[in-house]
């Protein structure tokens, strides 16, 4: 396990996982959203590419429809 910080949350996550595999491990692989790690937006394409590291600071933002 290691140690990353989620939306200001201190978490303890699988090692060697990919973006997108963090996203299904917390269970919202299918929502629209916004991935930023370190301060960096990771875009779609590349979830499956980039790999969490420990000490890593995510957030995640949500898309909210209206109008």
């Amino acid at each position: 396990m290691m140690q990353i910080v989620i939306n200001g949350e201190l978490k303890l996550v699988s090692e060697k996982l990919t973006a997108q595999q963090l996203l299904q491990e917390l269970g919202i692989a299918e929502q629209k959203l916004a991935l930023e790690i370190n301060e960096e937006i990771i875009p779609r394409s590349s979830l499956c590419e980039h790999v969490i590291q420990p000490g890593d600071t995510v957030e995640i933002i949500h898309a909210i429809g209206g109008g």
